[in-house]
């Protein structure tokens, strides 16, 4: 593989671009990540994967917002990064572990397609976290569901759970993508939530199915996004208006994901390669 290549895949929707730390000639900086991301002066990404070594798991994943800043977890963007692994042979295994900022995650190559590229995928997502300040959120319960907040002069009544990264879910009977596009950023930025959050919005089909807007910490307005696929379940598990598995339809697409009793998640759903290239030297010369 040339120095400086990239691959950029896409989950549902939700774009990732991955780098290897072992094959890139400049620093990943936030200047870097702004304008790699950006879609007029870079490439245009939801985010970047960065492939780093690891003494915990089988491979070491770094995930950093468009914004720079760096996320603990991402569902759809570490199917992106499996996919990557696997199809560009760091290892002929089906099944391997990932370490991430916000924990160790197990993943399946599920299916692969003809050519022999991984295509459907499952990763185990970890156990939700419900407690009130390790999320982190300053609520004084000991869980933060269905708890009233007031954002930029109106109520909502919001339900908090972490799966490595802290989301905070909104039931709604209708949704709407222009009420998440106004409100997001408020209750993203609200002063109960000391690390940012990421919001949905969520709508109950059935007790096997819910469909979901989602507003992303340091991405904005966004087609799919597993963490948030599999907050807006266990919120709904808990909350006793889903079986243990449920069909999360987003804008992007649909994964599924399985909860057991004990809050432990499992995330399947499939993963398309867009391209590979190299990043250009004009595009880079002045972030080495």
């Amino acid at each position: 593989m040339k120095e400086n290549t990239f691959v950029k895949t896409h989950g549902l929707g939700n774009e990732y671009i991955v780098l290897d730390s072992d094959n890139i000639s400049f620093q990943l900086t936030e200047k870097a990540i702004k304008r790699i991301c950006n879609v007029n002066f870079g490439i245009g990404s939801d985010g970047i994967l960065l492939k780093v070594p690891s003494d915990k798991a089988d491979f070491g994943l770094r995930i950093y917002n468009p914004d720079g800043s760096e996320a603990e977890k991402s569902g759809n963007g570490l199917r992106i990064f499996c996919k990557y692994i696997y199809d560009y042979n760091f290892t002929e295994n089906r099944q391997f572990t990932v370490e991430t900022k916000g924990g160790l995650v197990n993943a399946d190559i599920v299916e692969v397609t003809e050519a022999g590229k991984a295509k459907l995928i499952t990763v185990d997502m970890g156990q939700a976290i419900f407690n009130a300040k390790e999320i982190p959120t300053r609520f004084d319960s000991e869980e933060a569901i269905g708890k009233k907040l007031m954002a930029n002069g109106k109520e909502f009544e919001v339900n908090c759970v972490s799966m490595g990264n802290p989301h905070c879910v909104v039931l709604k009977d209708k949704l709407s993508i222009d009420e998440i596009k106004e409100y997001g950023r408020y209750l993203e930025h609200h002063e109960m939530f000391p690390n940012r959050i990421n919001v949905q919005f969520a709508k109950v089909i059935s007790r096997n199915e819910a469909e979901i807007l989602i507003w992303e910490r340091g991405a904005e307005f966004t087609l799919a996004s597993g963490t948030s696929s599999c907050a807006v379940a266990c919120v709904l598990r808990k909350r006793n208006l889903i079986d243990n598995k449920v069909k999360i339809k987003m804008l992007g697409g649909e994964l599924t994901i399985e909860i057991d009793d004990d809050f432990n998640v499992r995330m399947t759903g499939e993963v398309r390669q867009i391209a590979e290239g190299i990043l250009n030297g004009e595009l880079i010369e002045d972030l080495k």
